[in-house]
Parts: structure tokens; sequence; C-alpha cells
């Protein structure tokens, strides 16, 4: 059997890690986290960010696994789930069905983030009933060369007993922690890839788990601040220091890169949800002075939910008979505010300015 390469610490870790620099870096990712906080309660339906930025980053957490698809592959997927898709896209979609399902739950759970909705997220992204690792060999390697990088923990008890640990200090209450909640985000994340308890899929959970807790510890109320953007553009340094603190119990260029990630991800993601209110405020517009009869803020959600949108959502979200539904949408096309397309014997419908907004952040 293969030898751990990391004796993982007890948590939180005994080293006193929130030095100056760290202290700084948190004040500055606290208040843009604050301000998109409170922009994003500015979007009146809040699904629509939740559908909507949660398929952006699928998209972009799969990516670091070198899962590639395109915007229009999702867009389609999501608008004919029934279609086969490529199977790059199909995994992409089940991250995003993954994430919602977490969000849900902790909903449900009054806001607990645990073990068994972390194995239904494993189950729902790559299509098994599997949990936790069984079997020891998981080793990780260099992608370049192939050499060893890191051994997890081999032992199946081990890996259990440490995602128990793990569980019991993502759910400590703020006031049981003398942490900042986004250094523990920064820990729980180092700890969670290094435990590397799942087969696989073990990077896009963790990512996942990133966001559910800082809707645990209410810094978000909806889960739209995403990491993967971040990670992929600087991805040499995120594995490079999740391994220097292997090798040398040094936290802090790892946490100031964790908290580099929640600023600069902070300030798109505000340019973002700006973007989409400014496009619905628009639409809204041109809904009511040029289709009064027509008009609704159901219908103005609907367009912006769904980015390729179908007569059967229409028909579904506004509760409407299916002629009524597929006349709307003819008059929203014939009047510029949509491009109709055709796949197979079905129409959908593109909201072209909300697909142009999501295509520059990708440029």
């Amino acid at each position: 059997m293969l030898k751990p390469t990391y004796d993982l610490p007890d948590l939180p870790p005994a080293a006193a890690i929130e030095t100056p620099a760290v202290l700084k870096a948190l004040t500055r990712a606290h208040r843009y986290l604050a301000e998109l906080k409170g922009r994003a309660a500015t979007i009146p339906n809040q699904g629509i960010l939740i559908d909507t930025l949660s398929l952006q980053e699928a998209k972009a957490s799969s990516e670091i696994e070198n899962i590639v698809t395109t915007q229009d592959e999702l867009f389609q997927l999501n608008a004919f789930p029934e279609n086969p898709g490529s199977p790059a896209a199909k995994e992409v979609a089940r991250y995003r069905d993954a994430l919602h399902h977490g969000f849900r739950e902790q909903v449900r759970l009054g806001g607990l983030l645990t073990n068994n909705m972390i194995i239904a997220m494993f189950r729902l992204l790559k299509r098994t009933e599997g949990g936790f690792r069984e079997v020891p060999g998981t080793a990780l390697k260099n992608e370049g060369d192939g050499s060893l990088v890191y051994v997890p923990p081999q032992d199946a008890n081990a890996v259990r007993d440490l995602m128990s640990a793990l569980e019991r200090f993502i759910n400590l209450d703020d006031a049981d922690s003398d942490l900042d909640p986004l250094t523990r985000m920064a820990i729980i994340h180092h700890q969670f890839e290094s435990i590397h308890p799942f087969p696989d899929g073990n990077g896009r959970l963790g990512r996942i788990i990133n966001v559910l807790f800082l809707t645990r510890c209410g810094l978000l109320d909806i889960p739209i601040l995403y990491l993967s953007r971040f990670i992929t553009q600087n991805k040499a340094d995120y594995y490079r220091l999740l391994q220097a603190v292997r090798d040398t119990g040094e936290w802090e260029p790892w946490l100031l890169y964790m908290l580099r990630g929640v600023e600069e991800t902070a300030i798109e993601t505000l340019r973002l949800v700006e973007g989409v209110r400014m496009l619905m405020a628009d639409t809204k517009r041109q809904l009511r002075d040029n289709h009064p009869k027509i008009y609704s803020q159901d219908l103005l959600n609907n367009l912006f939910r769904h980015p390729y949108t179908r007569i059967e959502f229409v028909q579904q979200e506004l509760n409407v008979s299916r002629p009524t539904a597929a006349k709307y949408l003819e008059e929203l096309a014939e009047g510029g505010l949509l491009l109709k397309h055709r796949a197979g014997r079905n129409n959908y419908y593109i909201n072209q300015p909300l697909v142009a907004l999501f295509m520059e952040r990708e440029g």
C-alpha cells in the first residue's frame, strides 16, 4: 500500500495563520463580497442568478479538469435535456445539478453542509452509487511528466474519520471559531483536497463546497461566487500552493491566494450581476413599450432564467396554454427581442444580449 506523504493537521491548524498580510487581504475580500451580496439582492428573482451563474461555474470548473464544452452546447442542452448532447456537456450539466442539489439541501437543513450532502453531490456528478474511497492506491501525479506529487490517506477508516472531523469544522458556529469565515473556507478547501475522499471529482466537489460554505456563513444569500475561473487563470499557482502547505506547513501564501481569488471573483461577479440587472431593466422597458399586452414579470424572468428558452418553458412558468406561449415567443422574435432558431422539429429562442454578456466574460 502507498504511504501517505502528508500528515493532515487537526482542525483548525495549530499554527498562527491569520498574519498581518492575511488580515489585510481579509478586509479587502469582505468588502467586495458584501457589495456582491447587496447587489445580487437587487435582481427581482434570485433563481435567475442561481440558474445562469451556476451553469457558467459548471463550465469553468470542469475546464480545470480538462472537460471542455461551449456556451452554445450548454444552453442547447439546458433547453433540450432530452437530446443526447456531447459527453463533456452532459458532465458539465451534472456539475450544475450537483451544485443545485447541495444548495437545496442546505436550505432544507437550515444551512448545514454535511457529508451526506457531499456524497449525494458526488453521486450526481459521477452517476454512481459509490461514496468515500474504500480501496487504497490513489496517488496524484504531475500531468506533465507523470511524477508522483502527493499520496492522500489510503485507509478507508482514516478517510471517513478525517471527513467526519472536516464536517464538524465546516459546521462550527462563527462564535465557536476564532478564525474568520474566509480563512476557514481556505482551510476547508485545502483539507478536503488533501483528504481526496472520492475516487474522482474531488476538485469540482471542493469548489462547490467553497460557495456553499459562504452561504452557510451568511456571507452570501445565494451561491453566486465561484472561484473556478480564477483558478483556471492561475492554475499553476493553485497546485503549487496546495502542495507547498503539505511540504512546509506554511499557510500564508495559500491563504493569500484564496483571498485574492475571492476579491477578484467578487469584483468580476459584481460587474456580471450589474450587467444582468441593466439588461433586465432594458428588456423590461422594451416589453412594456412595444409588447404591453403580453408583458409580465414572469415573462421577463423566463427570458433571463433561460438564455435559450422554448415554448414549453413559457407554458409551464407562466401557466398559459401552448398556443399562447408560442404566440408570445413569436411576437418577441418578430419584434427583435429574441432570435428564433430551430433544432430538429423544435424551435428555441435566444436572449442574444444575455448570451453576449456571458461570451464577453469569457473573452
